[in-house]
């Protein structure tokens, strides 16, 4: 790895942090609002944040093959996960939202391959599986052993929100990671103004303050500023490499969730944790070369 890879990675894991508390926040907004309104409604609202900063910075109107890109890119991140995982988390625990989510980070590096123009090496692909398998093994170790019909939500999320990584990292290394989540958003808006106030109209009124709150950290830090620094890290350090990151986002929930809402943290849960940081380390080191379409080094 170079250096710019080992700041790509370090970058992506702020990103990861971020997103680390999207599931148990997401959890409390939907005990009160419809889950198509959080997370539609989310988007929208991050979209004027979006268009301000665009404005203010006065930056250039992407081209017609990034509005393009910019679409698969809002499929993932603004509507297929924000949505799926939202209605998932009506039924499942957020801690259950994990034995799914841990496979966000393969389907991320299968995107890249197909996509991206990246073509890890054999090792890459035997530690990103095994690192996969652990937090599997761990979040099914947590939740019983039990699967929920949820998980086909969850699955969804995990599936189409890689390719919004995915094709957003791409695009990140010519428009700039901030600006790839800001035009997402904008170019998204439109979309989203007729279902949103359709739903907002239909949801019952007021929610508590405990909602308000958590529905501000999934629109300002999962739905945007998150963002910032996860495409940023992808475009730095590829696709494939800097996506593994994530496998480590289920333990910084739980680390969290134990700092805020005082959970139990037993020694068995870190110890698959340093079993995960350990696939992450032996993993950034193998080679992941460039598709001879694109000739981009990663």
């Amino acid at each position: 790895m170079n250096s710019r890879e080992s700041r790509g990675m370090l970058v992506g894991l702020i990103g990861v942090l971020i997103f680390s508390l999207t599931l148990p926040m997401t959890r409390i907004v939907v005990a009160e609002v419809n889950p198509l309104l959080n997370g539609l409604g989310r988007a929208l609202v991050a979209a004027v944040f979006a268009g301000a900063l665009l404005w203010w910075r006065k930056e250039p109107w992407p081209t017609w093959p990034q509005v393009k890109s910019l679409a698969i890119t809002s499929l993932g991140v603004i509507v297929a996960f924000p949505v799926f995982s939202a209605w998932a988390m009506k039924t499942i625990p957020a801690s259950h939202g994990a034995v799914l989510n841990g496979l966000q980070p393969f389907f991320v590096a299968i995107y890249a391959y197909w996509l991206g123009g990246e073509r890890p090496s054999r090792g890459f692909w035997v530690f990103a599986l095994l690192g996969s398998a652990l937090v599997i093994a761990f979040a099914l170790r947590a939740g019983g052993g039990s699967l929920h019909a949820a998980d086909g939500l969850m699955l969804l999320a995990v599936v189409i929100g890689a390719l919004g990584y995915a094709e957003g990292g791409k695009l990140a290394r010519d428009m700039g990671g901030w600006q790839v989540i800001c035009w997402a958003l904008v170019v998204c808006a439109p979309v989203l103004l007729v279902p949103v106030g359709w739903l907002a109209w239909q949801q019952p009124w007021p929610v508590s303050g405990k909602a308000w709150g958590a529905f501000a950290y999934v629109t300002l830090f999962s739905q945007f500023i998150g963002f910032f620094a996860w495409y940023a890290g992808l475009a730095m350090g590829g696709i494939a490499r800097v996506g593994q990151v994530q496998l480590l986002q289920i333990f910084f929930t739980i680390a969290l969730s134990a700092l805020f809402f005082g959970e139990q943290v037993d020694a068995v849960t870190w110890l698959f944790a340093a079993g995960v940081v350990l696939t992450i380390a032996l993993g950034k080191n193998m080679k992941i070369g460039a598709s001879r379409l694109t000739g981009k080094p990663v």
